[in-house]
């Protein structure tokens, strides 16, 4: 019999910047779940969200310094040679087909992208091609938005971790992450203040944004 392959999981995310509120939530779900690997995926073009104002060569740039000498931790910046919309279902067909059938993905959302999940490109297709991992986010109800939405999830959703490892897609898990109270969008305007932020994004990451005049004073 083969050996089971250990679960694989991306996170994907506008990263402008990169902070504690992605690397922490993440690292506990990791531990929570047993994950040897979480690869990044920065977006090109996010399809629900406004522009990024760090370049995508810059945004990689973060990434790579937040992740320096942490093995849990890779990137992959296959999203930011578009110039298309990163639509999550496209990403995860061509990682389907580059890993195989039997390879266990995971795909990382917040509670706040399960809420709206019914409104992503082609989401009915998602649980086909990876485990759904939600991570907690301040705010947000735990319950779905409608009785349709809320049987997708009874149907799906899984409390044995052991499913995550058994099965290449089609769980739902809903972890017990800390809830990290930190948004970029709060960071940029820190920035754009003049305001102290070492405390909400790594030191290499902080200095890379000094040295390169991101998000600085109006």
């Amino acid at each position: 019999m083969s050996e089971p392959l250990a679960l694989h999981a991306l996170f994907g995310g506008t990263f402008d910047p990169i902070h504690f509120g992605h690397l922490q939530p993440v690292t506990a779900l990791a531990q929570e779940t047993g994950l040897q690997r979480v690869t990044l995926l920065p977006n090109n073009v996010p399809p629900h969200r406004p522009q990024p104002e760090a370049t995508a060569a810059q945004r990689a740039e973060m990434v790579e310094l937040a992740i320096a000498n942490n093995p849990l931790f890779a990137v992959d910046t296959r999203e930011l040679q578009r110039d298309t919309p990163s639509w999550t279902v496209d990403t995860l067909e061509a990682l389907r087909q580059e890993q195989g059938s039997r390879q266990p993905l995971g795909f990382i959302i917040g509670q706040d992208s399960l809420l709206s999940l019914h409104q992503w490109h082609r989401w009915q297709d998602l649980l086909g091609l990876c485990h759904l991992l939600v991570m907690q986010r301040p705010g947000y109800a735990m319950q779905m938005p409608t009785t349709e939405m809320q049987h997708w999830l009874d149907t799906h959703r899984t409390t044995n971790v052991n499913d995550l490892h058994a099965q290449p897609s089609g769980f739902v898990w809903l972890a017990e992450t800390p809830q990290v109270d930190i948004s970029a969008t709060q960071i940029r305007h820190r920035l754009h203040t003049g305001e102290n932020c070492n405390h909400l994004l790594p030191q290499q990451v902080l200095d890379y944004i000094q040295r390169q005049g991101l998000y600085r004073p109006a």
